[in-house]
């Protein structure tokens, strides 16, 4: 049976169609992934634990803090600056208030510039690795532990870099269910078993 000239153009449109919404969906994974092997626009590394080799030359980190248009939160860096040797642990901290009178959850965004650090620049532990929400009225210091991979001394583009910018930015998501749950049962007095 011979498929007649429109009907393959249309199959052919549809399969066009279905493609590029396969390759939409799988970009955003596939960028995710790109940037953090090789550090692209300042994404960092994630670590198991902290360097086993220091460095006696510093660095210093500095720390920015930025919201989202119309997100309820305060949100600043405790401290806006620190200095390292490459290779040895640090550790900051972030405070982030909700004064709403309604609970607001949050992911924070992140990059660190110069953008050829952004390879060499570890997280051990951090906030941004998943979601936060604060409740109204809630303040909290949320922490990061990272550490400047010693390696960057022999990269090209990166060893004379003496200073990095770690930059956060949180913008609102919706209430995971738990959280939407609890609200839920604070407000109309009853249980959940």
């Amino acid at each position: 049976m011979a498929i007649d000239r429109k009907s393959r153009t249309v199959l052919q449109l549809v399969g066009v169609v279905v493609f590029m919404g396969a390759m939409a969906w799988a970009s955003v994974p596939f960028y995710n992934w790109f940037c953090r092997v090789t550090g692209f626009a300042g994404t960092t590394n994630v670590a198991t634990g902290p360097s086993s080799e220091i460095l006696d030359r510093k660095i210093k980190i500095r720390f920015d803090g930025s919201k989202a248009r119309g997100f309820g939160w305060d949100f600043k860096p405790a401290q806006t600056e620190m200095t390292l040797r490459i290779g040895e642990e640090g550790l900051a901290f972030y405070e982030a208030y909700n004064p709403t009178d309604r609970p607001i959850a949050g992911q924070a965004a992140y990059n660190v510039y110069p953008y050829e650090a952004g390879g060499y620049f570890n997280k051990i532990e951090c906030f941004c690795f998943t979601e936060q929400v604060l409740m109204p009225g809630e303040r909290v210091m949320m922490p990061v532990s990272f550490f400047v991979d010693p390696e960057i001394v022999d990269d090209e583009d990166a060893k004379y870099t003496k200073h990095i910018t770690l930059s956060y930015t949180f913008y609102e998501i919706d209430l995971p269910d738990g959280a939407q749950a609890a609200l839920d049962t604070e407000t109309t007095g009853t249980t959940v078993n």
